[in-house]
């Protein structure tokens, strides 16, 4: 699905025909598939609606008018047949149900980066709060969103939530002002706390590994700490070094040329395929020889949000693999074995990585850094490919499709899919 203005269109991923065409009341803001793909919101923000559309039935349609209350949020519950939205100022959340029309509350939810986070399983939903100067978490389950747990956190100004992938554990962490995440069980018990200092900048990113069994933590200080799940204490922290000199390490760095043409092709004036090949660049992968010194930028100490530390992770869908991205190392990423808890592979590119994300079924990641290429790396190798057709394309961020075979490719104000083929066993 994509939105153009006030329309809405959903295409067939595998040949990109039209399926659907809706036009809303305004401007498209929000989209959001139901987790059984068989409806679609569409949030209007600065109307403070939502339209609902079904793809079985093209004539059915729902809409959603906060009224004077306002909407800055809005996002399905896992069963797709509710609607949570988040009224201006986080004066509340609204549940709206699909199937009895009826509506419930969940009063003073906290303005944070994170603050709804439901289970896999989509039976519970943890929502970060805020009530007279303190922070609380409130455990509700989704079948009839009554409230199962309510407590208070050992925080100063809680930043997010997120539930590990068997939904038993419930990470919190404070403000990058106060490092410590906190660890809560499912009835509100607090199983551990971790704070690996106290004075200068703390968390910037968290990420569960999808087996639960470890929990990676992104400082400020340009270290990524894992935790086990076992007793909850650091088990070892990764570095990134502006210099790489461990012989185990592979780096691969992106390099660029202009193509060769054979002079006796040329003519004037040139073919439309001769100019686009005379002034387009190839890029590939070379394998340099450790020390490798990466481009480090300096981070300007006297603004706020520095450019530094580790602001984007990932693990692998097999645990095997996390990538991280320093910040003032922009042009890298970091692929550790997870297995080995060693630095397996960097990759230089020749731009600031703007999105990375992994295969959802095998241990292959892609990347972009707002050109037109897009790079996948798997143990067996790296490739960069480029997007054809006219103009310039550049990805600023991607999306696998659940079986791995396919990928979506954004630009500012255009799309592309990219296939890949798979290899016959």
């Amino acid at each position: 699905a994509s939105c153009v203005q006030h329309r809405l269109v959903v295409r067939d991923a595998s040949s990109l025909q039209v399926r659907q065409l809706y036009t809303c009341l305004d401007q498209i803001q929000y989209i959001e598939w139901s987790s059984d793909s068989l409806f679609i919101l569409c949030a209007m923000y600065k109307r403070g609606v939502v339209q609902v559309w079904s793809l079985e039935q093209p004539d059915w349609h729902c809409k959603i008018d906060e009224g004077s209350a306002g909407l800055v949020a809005s996002c399905w519950s896992p069963d797709g047949r509710h609607i949570l939205n988040t009224t201006e100022f986080h004066l509340r959340i609204t549940v709206w149900s699909l199937c009895t029309k009826s509506v419930s509350y969940i009063k003073y939810p906290k303005a944070c980066q994170q603050g709804v986070a439901f289970t896999k399983d989509g039976r519970y939903v943890a929502v970060a709060e805020r009530r007279d100067c303190k922070d609380f978490i409130s455990i509700f389950v989704c079948s009839n969103w009554q409230l199962l747990r309510h407590f208070d956190t050992e925080t100063q100004d809680l930043f997010g939530i997120e539930w590990a992938p068997n939904g038993c554990v419930l990470a919190a962490w404070d403000t990058c002002l106060e490092y410590k995440v906190l660890l809560y069980s499912l009835d509100g018990r607090l199983l551990s706390s971790y704070r690996a200092y106290e004075w200068p900048l703390g968390i910037k990113s968290i990420a569960w590994s999808p087996s639960s069994q470890f929990l990676a933590i992104g400082s400020f200080d340009e270290k990524v700490r894992i935790l086990n799940h076992v007793t909850w204490k650091k088990i070892t922290e990764f570095d990134h070094p502006a210099t790489i000199a461990s012989k185990k390490t592979i780096v691969y760095k992106e390099v660029e040329k202009s193509p060769s043409v054979e002079t006796e092709r040329l003519s004037f004036p040139p073919t439309r395929a001769l100019a686009s090949s005379l002034f387009s660049t190839q890029s590939k992968y070379d394998i340099f020889q450790v020390p490798v010194s990466l481009q480090y930028v300096k981070p300007v100490a006297d603004r706020a949000n520095p450019k530094v530390g580790v602001g984007m992770l990932a693990f692998s869908a097999d645990n095997c693999f996390l990538a991280t991205r320093n910040d003032n190392i922009p042009n890298a990423v970091w692929i550790w074995d997870i297995r080995k808890l060693k630095l397996s592979v960097v990759l230089e590119q020749l731009s600031t990585i703007q999105c990375f994300q992994w295969d959802p079924c095998q241990p292959r990641l892609a990347v972009c850094t707002g050109s037109s290429r897009v790079y996948l790396w798997s143990p067996a190798g790296c490739v960069a490919v480029q997007v054809p057709g006219e103009g310039d394309f550049q990805i600023v961020s991607l999306s696998w499709h659940s079986s791995g075979n396919s990928m979506v490719l954004l630009s500012k104000d255009h799309f592309c899919v990219c296939y890949l083929e798979r290899e016959e066993v």
